[in-house]
């Protein structure tokens, strides 16, 4: 009776190991066929941009994306050089198929709060999920607002013209498993001048600005301002924006949201200028 009972047990045993590699093996099938089917659609939604692509030099690459990378570093504090060297390293000067396929530059995966579009595309497992964007300048803010993350924060501490900081700090925080990053990013920085874009204003740059910001407030309320970053009236604590502030280092500095900061200036967009007077507290 025991013999038998073990035979019963051992062909159940079977037929449940059968079963389950039957099972996994189908739906190794189905989501392979689900990939190509989801990357097809990607593709076919891009198609004409897709047929129209020239393949860039890198040089066509920084000229094409610097306007965007000073942009986002006005807005974020991140070096536009460092931001030019990971999409040059990242994108494969522009030419790999993530950024001509789904419009992602920085190789930015699609996690579990990712609600948008993804590609599928073999990197550290089979079939990574990677964010698909309607255009390249997606691309950058998302790496710009993907920086934002709690373990990245030490770096907007660092000066913006200081790369060589950015670079190893974004190995440290986790941003990439190669042990080469830091030094990757900067050849390709000093290879191409790319820390030309950090530099601060000319000074005919500046006074550019200021005159246009004099057009807002009377020359002597500058004068007297110019010199004092934080002043008090009557609507609360006020903050003078100075060469190189962004309105996030501005809202981290007072322990404000981009969007509080905002608030609080009735500001409809994050475009501020040397010498304008933000509220920073009620």
């Amino acid at each position: 009776m025991i013999i038998v009972m073990r035979k019963i047990l051992y062909l159940l045993s079977g037929l449940v190991f059968f079963t389950s590699c039957s099972a996994r093996k189908a739906t190794v099938s189905v989501s392979n066929r689900d990939v190509r089917r989801n990357n097809e659609n990607i593709q076919k939604a891009n198609s004409a941009s897709i047929a129209e692509y020239t393949p860039l030099t890198s040089v066509q690459y920084i000229e094409r994306y610097k306007a965007i990378a000073i942009q986002q570093m006005n807005l974020y504090g991140i070096p536009a050089s460092i931001t030019l060297a990971q999409g040059l390293f990242e994108s494969g000067s522009g030419n790999g198929t993530l950024a001509r396929v789904a419009n992602n530059h920085f190789g930015i995966k699609a996690g579990s709060s990712w609600t948008g579009k993804v590609y599928y595309k073999d990197d550290d497992n089979p079939n990574d999920r990677f964010r698909v964007y309607d255009n390249a300048e997606q691309s950058f803010r998302d790496h710009s607002e993907f920086l934002k993350k709690k373990n990245y924060a030490l770096l907007f501490e660092l000066d913006k013209n200081d790369y060589k900081g950015w670079a190893y700090g974004l190995k440290k925080a986790g941003y990439a498993t190669n042990p080469n990053y830091p030094n990757l990013l900067i050849n390709i920085i000093q290879k191409y001048n790319l820390d030309q874009y950090d530099n601060p204003e000319s000074e005919i740059q500046k006074i550019k600005r200021v005159d246009t910001v004099l057009t807002q407030i009377d020359k002597k309320t500058y004068t007297a301002q110019k010199d004092s970053t934080t002043q008090t009236n009557s609507s609360g604590k006020t903050y003078t924006v100075k060469q190189g502030d962004t309105l996030y280092n501005i809202s981290k500095r007072f322990g404000l949201t981009v969007d509080d900061l905002k608030g609080l200036n009735d500001m409809e967009n994050n475009n501020i200028k040397i010498g304008q007077v933000l509220v920073v507290a009620k």
